[in-house]
């Protein structure tokens, strides 16, 4: 009888601490969901910003280089207009016609660089400005979530 009684009271116990270790209220589970909200959106928010990084440092160079490419661009176009003035003094001579001709092969491959150079520099300030908006609103959605303000 005595064993009864133990094994009852034993089993008795395992249950209560069994279902009073189950128990999470629905506040921390909430809380738990905005932290982990809030962590996700700190980490994309990191990764951004590196992004953004990275491409202000490509700025410089790509500012150059669409300006050293516009440079010779237009160089290319003063030796393309003297080579067609010379031709048009003398509008027989093959050599001077040979001359003219490379020279506006020339003058077309750099103004195609100076081109590309120039959308190249474009595209990275918009893709710049586009980051720069994602992370603004990536910090206001943090800053409105109830765990984000304090991280």
């Amino acid at each position: 009888m005595k064993i009864k009684a133990l094994a009852g009271t034993i089993g008795f116990l395992l249950i209560t601490f069994s279902l009073s270790a189950q128990v999470v209220s629905k506040d921390s589970i909430n809380m738990l969901k905005d932290q982990k909200q809030a962590l996700e959106l700190s980490k994309k928010l990191n990764d951004r910003k590196l992004e953004l990084a990275k491409l202000e440092n490509e700025l410089q160079n790509k500012t150059d280089e669409a300006a050293k490419t516009a440079e010779a661009a237009q160089e290319s176009a003063d030796e393309n207009r003297k080579a067609a003035e010379k031709l048009g003094d003398d509008a027989q001579s093959k050599k001077l016609a040979k001359r003219a001709s490379k020279s506006a092969g020339s003058a077309h491959r750099d103004a195609k660089r100076a081109r590309r150079a120039a959308d190249d520099l474009e595209k990275l300030k918009r893709d710049i400005e586009s980051l720069r908006s994602r992370i603004s609103d990536d910090e206001s959605k943090l800053a409105s979530l109830p765990g984000g303000s304090g991280q």
